[in-house]
């Protein structure tokens, strides 16, 4: 679909990149409406760039349907409209940092999820809810 830049700092294969994609052989272009809700997470993820002053990892962006479906998550995740990123920063610290930095940050957002402590989850939906949570081995509850 694309090979380029989606924002100053993403790149379209960095945020439709997938290893079960490639290994099932699932095709994970977004379509036209995706991928421009794509661009606009690019934006919020380039605020979050610029708040943490380091570069992020993103480990997974887009994902069709099919993809969504072959890692078990739910077919209402804003991965699959291209409004969600999950994304590490090593640089800065960890998942609870990053959350407990962004959920100040005036940045506004959808969902922001320290994900298993593992990697953060944040979401640019239309919703907008600035939703703050955790989830572990115990559940999903608000972030403290």
């Amino acid at each position: 679909m694309t090979d380029g830049w989606l924002s100053a700092h993403f790149t379209f294969a960095e945020l439709t990149a997938s290893e079960t994609a490639a290994r099932r052989g699932i095709n994970n272009d977004p379509s036209p409406e995706a991928l421009a809700r794509l661009r606009h997470t690019c934006v919020g993820l380039e605020a979050i760039r610029s708040r943490l002053g380091a570069p992020l990892h993103i480990t997974s962006g887009f994902r069709c349907l099919e993809l969504n479906r072959a890692i078990g998550s739910k077919d209402t995740s804003d991965h699959v409209t291209g409004d969600a990123a999950d994304f590490i920063c090593p640089q800065f610290g960890g998942p609870r940092s990053i959350v407990a930095v962004l959920m100040d940050a005036q940045i506004p957002f959808d969902q922001l999820i320290d994900e298993y402590g593992r990697w953060v989850h944040v979401s640019f939906a239309p919703r907008m809810r600035g939703q703050v949570l955790t989830i572990d081995a115990a559940g999903t509850r608000p972030f403290l």
